[in-house]
């Protein structure tokens, strides 16, 4: 897929993995609608399979982090962070604990089932941003970029703190900036709905 291209994100190459075959379904003819071209399985082993023969030939994953044939943490890990491919994390559970857990694998996103049309409308925006990294996010990066993260707060986590919080050699303020940018969105995202479980929680407590 040329990002460049005035047709994008038009034929942007997404593999689609979930094990229940309606969802899936639902899935494919829903990312059809903005004419991704969409490739399914319902095992993470057979999509693995795949990226590994040649990851080339897609531009962006979705996972069902239920997928019940690996364990889609390890999975998230392999080709989020290793491959360097956005993934998109698929969940019917909005844990905030699950989610911090998806981003500290790798994804980059996470979508809530049922999936609706308007959210897949702009997921290609992860592909632009994982083609401006400009450093190669290891396992153990990734996750001292997390932690440095959370420890901060995403309201306070301004790249050069984040760098100085990370305290790790040959990385730059604009490595940290551009990675901070790929994840921003989805940090806030996890950040509002912690704060809506704890307005609902202590809500609950009040009418007790």
């Amino acid at each position: 897929m040329d990002v460049s291209s005035d047709m994008f994100p038009i034929g942007m190459r997404i593999l689609a993995v979930e094990y229940d075959p309606t969802c899936l379904q639902v899935l494919e003819t829903l990312l059809q609608t903005y004419q991704y071209h969409v490739t399914t399985t319902n095992q993470a082993t057979t999509a693995l399979a795949m990226l590994q023969e040649n990851q080339d030939n897609f531009d962006l994953l979705i996972i069902d982090v239920n997928i019940p044939d690996m364990d889609a943490f390890k999975f998230l890990e392999l080709v989020g962070l290793e491959m360097d491919l956005p993934v998109i994390m698929l969940s019917a559970c909005g844990d905030t604990n699950l989610l911090m857990k998806g981003i500290s694998h790798g994804a980059c996103d996470y979508l809530l089932k049922p999936v609706r049309l308007e959210e897949l409308r702009n997921i290609w925006q992860h592909v632009v941003r994982r083609n401006k990294a400009g450093v190669v996010w290891s396992v153990e990066l990734h996750r001292k970029f997390v932690a440095a993260v959370n420890h901060l707060g995403i309201d306070k986590a301004v790249p050069k703190k984040v760098l100085d919080t990370m305290n790790v050699e040959n990385i730059t303020r604009e490595n940290v900036a551009s990675h901070l940018q790929k994840y921003r969105p989805y940090l806030k995202r996890i950040s509002c709905v912690a704060n809506q479980q704890a307005s609902q929680a202590g809500f609950a407590e009040l009418t007790e």
